[in-house]
């Protein structure tokens, strides 16, 4: 592990004060570690999937023309942000599953600006 990504991962398990500017981090490291038992190997590897999956996952929900295609495309993107610790991501997409499609314009463009930051953290943790 690189010493940025443990720091990282020592800032993901500090608690952070209630109103903090900074907020939590896009990918709960800590949670992902966990579930990876260790191996960076497959952390990047994780990582990397999500962020090539990104792309589809949005498409889904764009192309979506009734609300079961909505519904199930969410339902995909809330495992796969969960399984990957990215809790505000997560959320919205459960969200996203309640809301109807003709509904929709506003949980998917806070849904695009979280995948927007889970990709940018991704690039930011790589270890190339």
């Amino acid at each position: 592990m690189t010493h940025s990504m443990a720091a990282r991962r020592a800032e993901d398990a500090t608690p952070r004060e209630e109103g903090a500017s900074n907020g939590p981090r896009p990918v709960d490291l800590v949670h992902l570690s966990k579930y990876t038992l260790g191996n960076r190997s497959l952390e990047n590897e994780l990582l990397g999937l999500f962020r090539n999956q990104a792309d589809i996952y949005l498409a889904r929900l764009d192309g979506a023309g009734d609300d079961k295609e909505w519904r199930d495309a969410a339902h995909s993107l809330k495992g796969s942000a969960r399984g990957l610790g990215a809790w505000t991501l997560g959320e919205l997409a459960e969200e996203a599953e309640k809301t109807p499609l003709s509904a929709r314009d506003d949980v998917m463009a806070r849904i695009r600006e979280a995948v927007a930051a889970v990709n940018a953290f991704i690039d930011s943790v790589a270890e190339g």
